[in-house]
């Protein structure tokens, strides 16, 4: 049995690095082709797990458009699914690697697996294009790893088989096994400096294609009117390297006392400046699954969530990206310590650290190597 393990952005590598550490262990042959769709990031990530790809297609290109990334990854991929035979293929998530991935898996008609399953918002174009990668993703995929109930539940509305369909919780859960440490000594002199103890500090990631413009404008005049209004707070915005973000936030908040505008960090230590800070405002799918494991409250800068479990069990609620909402959330979390306590304490519906076991599993089942079905992943109790 080989498989080939397609992936390019750094929270793929985050999610499918565990799995890939899993599957060794369970004498997988599994090879590794890093698309490098976010290169710099990426390679943190590779580093960290000590992963080194079979493959590295080293697609990225500065300014490059979604069809011409869609076209190079397409023939790049092809290409080697012609010289090594796999017998299966996995991607992750809803980026254009695991779109192209699995679609170059079905032109050189090799099963796919679909690690992260069956997660919606039901409007195409938010968020774009991950909406759809993912959509497209599972109409290739013959198994489909969701990490919830809800998620499966969408898949078989969708009209895909039960049987195809594992319930396993999401890795990412796993790496935080990893990489967190309360001893943890941060890299970066800003970071290391910080006085947790004594200090809210709020964590911040917004870089969404969609909340670009006006939206990232409300974002950034509700986060410096926040601190204005809350002298013991301080703000950490890891913020993205894309031009048009830049520009807006460093043009609202790059003069703003307490507020520490950094460039993006690696897993390690946003992982553990996570596991420290006091809540988390983001637009960020993984902080969305991340956060709650650590005991964090988190507002999502989005008018809607393919995470829907995150806002039924409690750990999440959509702030959107008007000024006045973000604001008023942010201030009751900072106010009402029973509020901040209830969404503190909530049972993380994604994950128990065994996703990848899981994964394996479910694997194994399906090749016949098991002969009993892997048991699904349930929360504890909501």
């Amino acid at each position: 049995m080989k498989i080939a393990m397609i992936f390019g952005t750094r929270p793929e590598a985050i999610k499918m690095a565990p799995l890939y550490k899993k599957m060794k262990e369970n004498g997988m042959d599994v090879k590794i082709i890093a698309t490098a769709q976010h290169r710099e990031m990426l390679d943190q990530v590779l580093e960290l797990f000590e992963i080194k790809p079979d493959y590295d297609l080293n697609i990225m290109k500065k300014n490059q458009s979604l069809p011409e990334l869609t076209s190079r990854l397409l023939i790049a991929i092809d290409e080697i699914l012609k010289i090594e035979r796999f017998d299966y293929v996995l991607v992750q998530g809803d980026t254009t690697s695991s779109f192209v991935g699995s679609l170059s898996a079905f032109y050189n008609k090799i099963p796919v697996g679909h690690v992260e399953a069956g997660l919606r918002t039901n409007n195409i174009y938010d968020p774009f294009p991950e909406e759809m990668n993912r959509r497209l993703t599972g109409v290739l995929s013959d198994l489909h790893f969701a990490p919830t109930l809800s998620n499966k539940k969408n898949l078989i509305n969708e009209g895909v088989s039960e049987n195809s369909i594992f319930v396993t919780g999401n890795t990412v859960i796993d790496a935080l096994k990893t990489t967190v440490d309360k001893d943890y000594v941060f890299v970066n002199p800003m970071l290391k400096g910080l006085d947790y103890n004594n200090r809210r500090v709020i964590l911040v990631t917004a870089h969404r294609r969609e909340n670009l413009g006006q939206p990232l404008k409300n974002i950034c005049f509700a986060i410096k009117n926040i601190v204005e209004n809350y002298k013991d707070v301080e703000v950490v915005y890891p913020v993205h390297m894309n031009p048009a973000v830049r520009d807006t936030v460093y043009s609202i908040l790059g003069a703003q006392d307490r507020v520490h505008l950094i460039d993006p960090i690696d897993v390690l230590e946003m992982h553990n400046l996570m596991n420290r800070c006091y809540l988390v405002l983001t637009d960020s799918g993984g902080l969305q699954e991340e956060a709650p494991s650590l005991g964090k409250p988190v507002l999502v800068l989005r008018s809607e969530t393919e995470r829907p479990e995150a806002v039924e069990y409690g750990t999440v609620k959509i702030a959107g990206t008007e000024m006045d909402r973000i604001y008023s959330l942010t201030a009751q979390l900072l106010e009402d310590k029973r509020e901040y306590d209830r969404m503190a304490n909530a049972v993380n519906p994604y994950g128990d650290g065994f996703a990848s076991e899981r994964i394996c599993q479910s694997i194994l089942y399906h090749f016949g190597v098991l002969k009993e079905r892997p048991v699904e992943f349930v929360p504890e109790h909501k």
